[in-house]
């Protein structure tokens, strides 16, 4: 059994079927891709998985537990963390404060803006937060704000931010969406470098091939909102649909 199971998982809006009948298993330490071309159902099946959206049909078991029904904030405290297409961080504070939230939501539950007054007393998750700075390369960067930072960095930070609660699994809703490639690659090594340091789940979204196959252990493949295909990165390579009808004659991997 993998840390996430999905099973019969069905999502309508009025009379479009967005997911049907969907089944995936993410199995504990592996990096697991999630591709499709557009309407394909991925970011509704990923919204059910952190509680912004109900499926219709089926279950979505996480470490055991069901996420269904609960609020997105008590899915990150089960140990899930997302991270979104457009970096989601606070533009006008800088980039330390932007940190101590997570560290701040991580230990009481919630955070609330007074907390920035005794910021100075909290030592411990001050420490905290510089080393997971540090761990992304941000560290030099601390008094930043964080609106000045080119899109890789705001990227690199709202990484940080989720990794800093320490979750078991990080779902990365097309992380290098609008880089430019150096950031591109740049990003794809320090998921690597999280992936080696650390023992976490990682499951992908991601049109960009490159990035799949240089970090994937398993690849799913959604059409219409049904998993075409589950398999390694070899063998989706391979595979005469999935190449045709996802991945594209020309498409360079």
């Amino acid at each position: 059994m993998g840390i996430l199971e999905v099973k019969g998982v069905g999502k309508r809006f009025g009379g479009l079927q967005a997911l049907g009948n969907v089944n995936l298993s993410i199995h504990e330490n592996t990096v697991h891709a999630i591709i499709g071309p557009n309407g394909a159902g991925k970011s509704t099946l990923l919204n059910c998985l952190v509680g912004k959206l109900m499926p219709d049909t089926g279950s979505v078991m996480f470490d055991g537990q069901s996420v269904l029904g609960r609020k997105p904030h008590e899915i990150n405290q089960m140990g899930i963390s997302r991270v979104f297409q457009t970096p989601e961080i606070f533009g006008d504070l800088t980039v330390m404060e932007n940190m101590m939230i997570p560290c701040f939501a991580k230990r009481d539950g919630a955070f609330r803006m007074h907390a920035f007054e005794s910021i100075a007393q909290e030592r411990d998750l001050i420490a905290k937060a510089e080393k997971m700075l540090s761990d992304v390369g941000m560290l030099e960067k601390r008094e930043m704000v964080a609106s000045s930072m080119s899109r890789g960095d705001k990227r690199r930070l709202e990484i940080a931010m989720c990794l800093v609660q320490e979750p078991k699994l990080l779902l990365l809703d097309e992380p290098t969406a609008g880089m430019a490639r150096a950031d591109t690659n740049n990003t794809i090594e320090l998921l690597k470098q999280i992936k080696a340091e650390r023992d976490i789940t990682i499951a992908i979204i991601e049109h960009d091939m490159h990035v799949v196959f240089s970090l994937a252990d398993r690849i799913t493949v959604l059409a219409q909102g049904t998993p075409l295909v589950e398999d390694t990165p070899d063998n989706i390579k391979g595979h005469p649909k999935v190449k045709e009808a996802y991945l594209g004659e020309t498409q360079q991997v």
